[in-house]
């Protein structure tokens, strides 16, 4: 069964409970993980949001469709990417989608908007913004940070998160360096000399500027307090669809461990869906892309890590990026059907 796609294109580029415990393993051929009462039946139907124009590094959730994984759980999954000018969660509130894929640092400052979203997967076990300078800039280490110009996209997202932990861990305020908003123009910047570094994504980013020969140095944050990329749902959805959401759950954790065993041939199956990849360059691009968002899974993928929330959450409060006050026990679930339980 064909699942069902929408793509915009735009101008635009791009707890669980007290203790930890990693979702299932996926299911071995020919095993079914569909209950009983639902095998036959009509499919579940779910819409997933994904940021923006469509790119590789959804790569599972193409995979998943491609392969059939979704329709072997029964369920009917639309791709919706959005639009430029839509707001990341906008959708999610207002009933359009079932499922979005954002960064769980960004899930925690939505709820404190008002927003009911809570994560109950993890895309991301390895926070994937660093800071990136060309090395000839002269910025050898983070304490050469200071009097620098470093460039975000703006005073918002994941990019403007990791820079004020960066800051945080040299013990830095934002007065010592000089931030500039470039919008998505990292290349231009760091070329033009508009800035000396920039934040970015080590699986896109960084490898945007390999590929274009541009020789960079990257620092991570230690002990980051952020969690990146999760999947989020609402709690209506949490309380009222846990079993199809499980069931979402891991069709996607199964094409993740496939493309982390052949990242080449899920490249080749994301065709459909990205028109645009054509010619022996932007495919080993491509493939490029999928093995350093691969390395970010982990070990066990779509696992996520109750007890770092908390510390995340007072991160996010402490730099005056929550609208209230959150309580981080109520942004996760395990969809076990009890907060405090795992499964």
């Amino acid at each position: 069964m064909k699942l069902r796609f929408v793509t915009l294109i735009v101008a635009l580029s791009t707890l669980l409970a007290a203790c930890s415990a990693p979702i299932e393993s996926p299911p071995r051929a020919g095993e079914s993980t569909i209950p009983a009462a639902t095998q036959g039946g009509k499919p579940d139907e779910l819409t997933v949001g994904l940021t923006y124009i469509p790119d590789i590094q959804f790569a599972p959730f193409y995979v998943a469709d491609k392969r059939g994984y979704f329709t072997d759980e029964n369920l009917a999954v639309t791709l919706r990417h959005h639009g430029a000018g839509e707001s990341l969660f906008g959708a999610l509130a207002a009933g359009d989608e079932d499922i979005v894929n954002a960064g769980a640092d960004e899930m925690v400052q939505a709820r404190s908007q008002g927003v009911g979203v809570t994560a109950f997967a993890q895309m991301y076990q390895h926070y994937p913004v660093v800071l990136i300078t060309p090395e000839s800039s002269g910025i050898t280490s983070l304490k050469d940070l200071k009097g620098k110009r470093i460039g975000v996209p703006g005073p918002f997202g994941e990019n403007w998160f990791a820079l004020l932990a960066l800051l945080e861990q040299e013990g830095l305020s934002q007065s010592d360096v000089t931030i500039e908003n470039i919008g998505y123009t990292s290349q231009a910047a760091l070329l033009t000399e508009k800035v000396d570094a920039v934040m970015g994504f080590t699986n896109s980013d960084v490898v945007n500027f390999k590929a274009a020969g541009i020789k960079v140095r990257t620092f991570a944050i230690n002990d980051n307090p952020l969690k990146s990329i999760a999947l989020g749902a609402t709690d209506a959805a949490i309380k009222e669809r846990p079993e199809v959401l499980a069931r979402f759950r891991k069709a996607l954790a199964r094409a993740m461990s496939d493309i982390k065993a052949d990242p080449a041939a899920a490249v080749t199956d994301s065709f459909d869906y990205l028109p645009k990849v054509a010619g022996a360059n932007k495919i080993k691009q491509a493939e490029d892309v999928l093995r350093e968002t691969a390395a970010l899974y982990g070990d066990e993928p779509l696992a996520i890590e109750p007890d770092a929330w908390p510390a995340m959450a007072d991160f996010l409060q402490r730099h005056g990026l929550l609208g209230g006050n959150v309580d981080p026990v109520q942004a996760v679930n395990n969809l076990s059907g009890n907060k405090n339980k795992a499964d």
